[in-house]
Order: C-alpha cells, then structure tokens, then sequence
C-alpha cells in the first residue's frame, strides 16, 4: 500500500486528483480501525496530518471555521467551547483521551457514520461543509453533505476542508445513551440548540436514522419537541439496542435537553 504526504493543501488536492482510490487518513480512529481488520484494504493512504491548512479553527465576523483537523481535544478548549457548547459536550464523550486527541471534524464528516458524535451538534447550528479540489471549492449544507450511512456528496477529487458555522448564542446540550459512559458508541445522541434571534429550537439525533436528522419548532411549540423527534427517528433494531428502545430514549433525551436549555 502506497501511502502518500502532502506537506500543502494544494499539494494534497493535487494528489487527490490524481489517486481518487486513495483513502484521506488524519487522525485515523476510524480507518486504522478498519484496515486492522482487514474491513478494508485501498490501494494507497492520502496522510493529511502534516496540512497545516486543514487544522485549527478561526473567527470572522461572528463566523467560525473550523478546519478539517481539529481534533476533539481542541473542541473542549477555550474559548471554542464557549462558542460551540454543545459541540464540547459531544467531544467530551467521545472515546478515551487518546482518541480525542487523534480524532478530527474531518474524519467523522468524511465517515459519515449515523453515530458520529460531532454531527448532531454541528446540525443544530445548521452548519456548512467546505470542500476543497483542484477545480475550487464548494459549500455544502451539512444535511445535503450527509446521503446515508457512510454516504457522504464528497467528489472523487475532493477532500473536506472545514466546516463553517454561525453560532446562535443561545443555550444548548448534547447527550447520549450508551452501554457505559465512556469508550462507547451512542445508541442513540441528540443535540438541541435554543436560537432566541430566530426564535426556535433545533435539535438533531443520531444512531436513528441513516443519517443524523435535524427538527425544528418555534419557542412556543418548544414542548412539543420530544415527540416530533420520536416521529422524525427511523431507527433500527441491532445488536446494540432495538428500535423500539431508541425511539423511546430520544423522546426522554429531548425532554431532558430542553429542560436544561429551556432553565440555563
């Protein structure tokens, strides 16, 4: 296996461009995983870890960006995570403290899974995907980036870059259930996100449908939430919970969420 590193980010586009089997590797928490046991076996690895394009996070104008690299550890510092709570809390969950110090925005976008920590959050605050490719670049709804399990409407040619997002500035929260508290995959997560400008709440849930889903209601109908969520929710019944279950406890995880949001 061929393993190829791009010191630039127009280095790394080019290469893309030129080896569109290759599979883009940063962190690796999910791909190492897979190339281990023998899941999968790609002809060559794009190594993005030395693009120093694609790390870090900025701010323009209320405007965050937050590159392709940042990693989960980043995510809970300040003054990100004041920004962005509920995104702290989803990176707090995630795994061990070596895993959020390896593991990327980027890698969970590029994944895609339905469980992917990152992604309720980054859907409450209706995020946008920036790709990047020899031809340009081109921005994305989060929710049109995201086609299914392990979907994503990523071209051969293209590499995440960052993501972009608007804070709200309201109160917001991310939970999940799981097994334990920690080193686990969610059953089921959900972000909700209190936006007192537009005066709504949005939540999204994962692990309930083939991708993460957003719901929104106005203040007023903030109650009726839980419910809206449980008939939004298209889960399925698996080794780690049936659907019936996760139905039920993104009813009870909205109802908490909004209760602490509704009170903060």
């Amino acid at each position: 296996m061929d393993v190829h590193r791009p010191r630039t980010l127009d280095e790394a586009l080019r290469l893309r461009a030129e080896h569109p089997d290759a599979r883009p590797i940063q962190g690796g928490t999910d791909l190492m995983v897979e190339l281990n046991f023998g899941h999968s076996r790609p002809p060559a690895l794009l190594d993005l870890s030395e693009v120093a394009e694609l790390r870090g996070w900025s701010e323009d104008h209320g405007s965050l960006r937050l590159g392709a690299g940042l990693t989960y550890t980043e995510a809970l510092a300040s003054p990100l995570a004041g920004r962005l709570p509920a995104l702290a809390e989803a990176s707090r969950s995630v795994g061990s403290p070596q895993i959020r110090n390896r593991g990327t925005l980027g890698g969970n976008l590029g994944t895609a899974s339905p469980a992917g920590d990152a992604l309720p959050p980054l859907l409450a605050e209706r995020a946008d995907v920036e790709l990047a490719s020899v031809r340009g670049n081109r921005v994305l709804p989060l929710e049109e980036f995201l086609l299914g399990v392990k979907r994503t409407a990523l071209a051969p040619d293209e590499l995440v870059a960052a993501v972009r997002v608007r804070p709200s500035g309201g109160a917001q929260t991310f939970m999940k259930v799981g097994p334990r508290n920690a080193m686990v995959i969610a059953i089921c997560s959900l972000a909700v996100v209190v936006d007192p400008e537009l005066g709504e709440v949005r939540a999204a849930f994962g692990s309930a449908a083939v991708t993460a889903q957003r719901v929104t209601v106005s203040l007023p109908d903030a109650a009726s939430l839980p419910d809206r969520i449980a008939e939004a929710a298209a889960p399925i019944d698996d080794v780690r919970a049936t659907a019936a279950y996760r139905r039920h406890a993104l009813g009870v995880l909205a109802g908490r969420a909004l209760t602490r949001c509704l009170r903060s």
